[in-house]
């Protein structure tokens, strides 16, 4: 049974991919490989009677080629502040086994390197988001400007980790990760947020 869930909030990706990142429409990372930080703040959420209201979620991931072959290999964050019952929830729901849409996000995963329990601080700014997650990760991020002073926005891209919302474009000021053979620190590379909506149906 998948029960009775929903979350909703909003999320980012900063990766080591160069200029608009070509993994968002199934095309290979610019790189020959992606090292990426993905990260969901959760405004409103529940798991059958259980609140999921402020806590957060991270993945630090390493996919070997085109993202859609899968073979990824994550670490897996959750939020400290989450009771016991919270990170069995976000566990179960981000990891795919509560259905919904991080249900196919999972059928990419090839290995998890770990699952740990972490002090993670989310700030969302205007145009500018940041996450650190307590010694181990950090991620910068700041909207890119486009017409008159606008954000850039794609829509419709097939490779979507918040299927049915814009993506807005950004550029990463720094992300770093630190752990389980997953050790990268760059800056200057693509990264983009969004909203996000996941159910159980």
């Amino acid at each position: 049974m998948n029960g009775n869930w929903r979350v909703e909030g909003t999320y980012f990706e900063a990766c080591t991919c160069k200029g608009a990142c070509p993994c968002l429409v199934g095309h290979d990372p610019t790189e020959g490989s992606c090292d990426a930080l993905v990260a969901w703040h959760i405004d409103r959420g529940h798991c059958d009677d259980q609140a999921l209201d402020g806590l957060n979620l991270a993945m630090a991931l390493h996919a070997p080629g085109n993202m859609t072959d899968g073979d990824w290999r994550v670490v897996v964050y959750v939020d400290q502040a989450a009771s016991e019952a919270q990170h069995q929830a976000l566990v179960r729901i981000f990891g795919g086994q509560a259905g919904g849409h991080p249900a196919m996000l999972a059928g990419f995963v090839g290995e998890i390197l770990g699952v740990e329990s972490a002090p993670m601080d989310y700030r969302i700014e205007a145009r500018h988001q940041a996450l650190r997650i307590g010694e181990v990760a950090s991620a910068s991020l700041t909207a890119l400007e486009g017409q008159d002073g606008g954000i850039v926005r794609l829509s419709g891209h097939p490779v979507a980790i918040s299927p049915g919302h814009d993506l807005v474009l950004a550029r990463n000021e720094g992300v770093s990760h630190r752990g389980h053979g997953l050790d990268w620190e760059f800056s200057d590379r693509t990264a983009s947020y969004a909203a996000f909506q996941y159910s159980a149906a």
